[in-house]
């Protein structure tokens, strides 16, 4: 695609690394995100320095998940190819979006979160080191309350621990991607947990591993704490650990996802 001035990056002859040439398609899911959009693709942009010093190409995409504001324009004027999905599901967003790229390794972004560089390096290094079939990172939210710092905490230890990713940073080899059909669709939430599963039969079969980075957490919003109530979010929390495969087969259950409070 054809990147706008704030997309470009260095061509090989600037590069520090002799790494092997290698494509790297973003793909940010975005419903509603015209707040917070923007500056996500600033902290983007900023942090791709992380592949550019390599010599490595880099496509911004942007699906539009039904989005009521301007979401797709915001997306356009920063240069990235906007691809519309109608059905507003997250699994179907990233999935619209991964069709249309064409990169060698796919990373998901989420559109209220703001990686870093450091991160962005670190992510690279594990992609030139030839053994990483996928992985994502630690999170830390925006505000230290208490529950913020509670819940992060323990999420982050269970995804060390069990190898599992967070939905608003995943990268991942994009034939594996494909061969294990994306994510899946019948999820409106925690569908990244099932992806994880997934790709883990894939990287034992061909001995490479998943890693979650740890050095430098994805900064990403804490907006839901904002925008529901304590209540409304342990009720939520309660149904997914009695039967959380029913919970997040639902749209109504899962709606601190769709129901457009932003």
């Amino acid at each position: 695609m054809k990147l706008g001035p704030a997309w470009r990056i260095c061509y090989p002859a600037c590069a520090k690394s002799s790494s092997p040439r290698v494509k790297i398609s973003i793909i940010i899911p975005a419903y509603n995100e015209e707040r917070l959009l923007g500056e996500s693709l600033r902290h983007v942009r900023d942090a791709l320095a992380g592949f550019s010093d390599r010599g490595w190409d880099v496509e911004l995409v942007v699906c539009d998940n039904n989005s009521t504001d301007r979401t797709g324009d915001i997306a356009r004027e920063a240069g990235a190819k906007v691809v519309f999905e109608p059905v507003n599901q997250i699994g179907r967003a990233r999935n619209s979006g991964a069709a249309v790229a064409t990169g060698d390794w796919l990373l998901f972004i989420d559109a209220d979160s703001h990686p870093s560089r450091a991160l962005m390096d670190d992510v690279a290094a594990e992609i030139a080191g030839g053994k990483c079939l996928a992985g994502g990172t630690t999170m830390r939210m925006e505000t230290g309350s208490f529950w913020a710092r509670l819940g992060t905490g323990l999420w982050n230890r269970i995804s060390r621990l069990r190898r599992l990713m967070a939905g608003a940073f995943i990268f991942v080899e994009a034939a594996a991607f494909r061969e294990v059909g994306g994510f899946n669709t019948e999820f409106f939430a925690g569908e990244e947990l099932d992806l994880s599963l997934r790709l883990k039969v894939i990287a034992k079969r061909l001995g490479k591993r998943m890693v979650i980075l740890h050095r430098h957490p994805l900064l990403t919003s804490d907006r839901k704490l904002h925008l529901y109530s304590q209540w409304e979010l342990f009720w939520f929390m309660v149904k997914a650990g009695f039967s959380p495969r029913r919970v997040m087969r639902s749209r109504e259950d899962c709606h601190p996802w769709y129901d457009g409070r932003r």
